[in-house]
This record gives structure tokens, C-alpha cells and sequence, in this order.
């Protein structure tokens, strides 16, 4: 069962947002899912016990770098998809999490400081690789994109991650109402009144469509043959 990281060092870059929106659609498809929830402030949990969303999404909250290790390495084969929501953090628990990935998501907004965060993942990604010789797959998620314009900062971004041969999720995860309603709410776009708010008809397709296409670049394994990967410790290279 595939592993995806969302991880970026800097807070309020779209990171529990991608977590709800992949995790809920999954299960709308009839997949099982697991997050770990590891941010401190407990976004994740918090939604997921009020909007008690549809489907087989189970929830692990207060992870550690050795609880999540222990996880992966008895992973519950019943499964489909394990989603780790991490904090905006450079530590153990974030180098545990991207060690073990099967693919890493970094969301990115049209801000400095969220690029500076990504660039930070992307160093310990080839920290890992030089270190081990795990080539761990990721890519940027673009987030909270404006749905009428492409800024010049977010361009500008693309041309940074391009220069670095980074890939761009082709789904962004663009502006919308429905977005800041599941958290003001505590609900999910499915449990939503279209006649109330505002273009929800196109939440639902952004989200489908990402999910879609992390499933494109991680399909359901029923048996991991793999190994599971063994964990890589942050301060030996810090």
C-alpha cells in the first residue's frame, strides 16, 4: 500500500488541505485510508472529528518519529493508502515520514516563504539519496491558486522547481470557498449544499482530479513484495 507525504518546513502552505481532499476522495472511490495526523496543532483531527467524512478513513493522531516507524514497518494490509499530514517542522519525525515514502507532496502557494520551505524538503530528500541511495519520488503541489490568473510569483516558482528538475503536480489545488467552508464548517465538499456555496460543482472536480492523479502516479497494491525502506536520522546530517 503506496505511502504519500505531505510535507512542506513552513506552516499554512495547503498541506492539511491536500490531506482532507486526497484521503476523502480516496474513500469515495471505496478505498481505504490511513492518516497520521502529526502536526501539533491537530488540524486534521479536528475536521475529521467533526465532518465524520464517508467511507473507510481511519484516523492516527499524536505520532512520533519511532510510533510512525512502527507503523510502516507492520503496515495493516487491509489498507489501500496510508497519508502522512506533517507539521511544518525540519526534524526526526519529518525525516522518518519522508524515508518511508512511496511518493512525497510539496505544496506550494505564490509565496516566498513557501518556496524556501519546499527547497528545505528537497535538501533532506537528497540528503537521504546521497546517504542511503533511496531516490524517494516527489513532486510540488501548486496550492491555492488563484482560479482566473496565474501570478507572476507562482510562475516564477515553476521556473525555480523547473531549473531543479523538481516535478509539478499537473492538478493544482486551486482557490475555492468549498475549501474554507470544510474547515469554518467541519464538513466535506460531498456533505455541502451546492445552492449555498459558491462553484462547489468545480471543488469537487479539482478534488477528483487530484486524487486521480496520485493514483496515476501510486495504484492500489494489494501486497507490497518491497521491503519496507529503513528510516534515516536527521541529525546525523543537520
Amino acid at each position: 500500500m503506496p505511502v504519500i507525504t505531505i510535507a512542506n518546513t513552513k506552516g499554512g502552505a495547503g498541506k492539511t488541505t491536500a490531506a482532507v481532499l486526497i484521503a476523502t476522495e480516496l474513500a469515495q472511490m471505496g478505498l481505504n485510508v490511513t492518516v497520521f495526523d502529526s502536526d501539533p496543532q491537530h488540524w486534521f483531527s479536528q475536521w475529521f472529528e467533526t465532518a465524520r467524512p464517508r467511507g473507510t478513513i481511519s484516523l492516527v493522531n499524536h505520532v512520533t518519529a519511532s510510533a510512525l516507524e512502527g507503523h510502516m514497518r507492520h503496515m495493516d494490509h487491509a489498507q489501500n493508502y496510508y497519508i502522512i499530514d506533517l507539521a511544518g517542522e525540519r526534524n526526526q519525525l519529518t525525516a522518518t515520514a519522508l524515508a518511508f515514502s512511496d511518493h512525497v507532496l510539496i505544496p506550494v502557494q505564490g509565496a516566498g516563504m513557501d518556496a524556501k520551505g519546499a527547497a528545505k524538503i528537497l535538501d533532506i530528500l537528497a540528503r537521504i539519496k546521497d546517504e542511503t541511495g533511496m531516490d524517494i519520488p516527489h513532486s510540488v503541489l501548486l496550492s491555492r491558486v488563484n482560479p482566473m490568473v496565474t501570478t507572476h510569483s507562482l510562475l516564477a516558482i515553476k521556473g525555480l522547481l523547473a531549473q531543479r528538475g523538481v516535478e509539478v503536480m499537473a492538478t493544482p489545488v486551486v482557490e475555492r470557498a468549498a475549501y474554507r467552508e470544510m474547515f469554518d464548517k467541519g464538513v466535506t465538499l460531498h456533505d455541502m449544499d451546492p445552492a449555498k456555496v459558491s462553484n462547489l460543482d468545480k471543488a469537487l472536480q479539482n478534488a477528483r482530479q487530484l486524487a486521480d492523479e496520485v493514483m496515476r502516479h501510486l495504484p492500489v497494491r494489494v501486497i507490497s513484495t518491497t521491503p519496507r525502506k529503513r528510516p534515516w536520522f536527521f541529525g546525523r546530517a543537520a
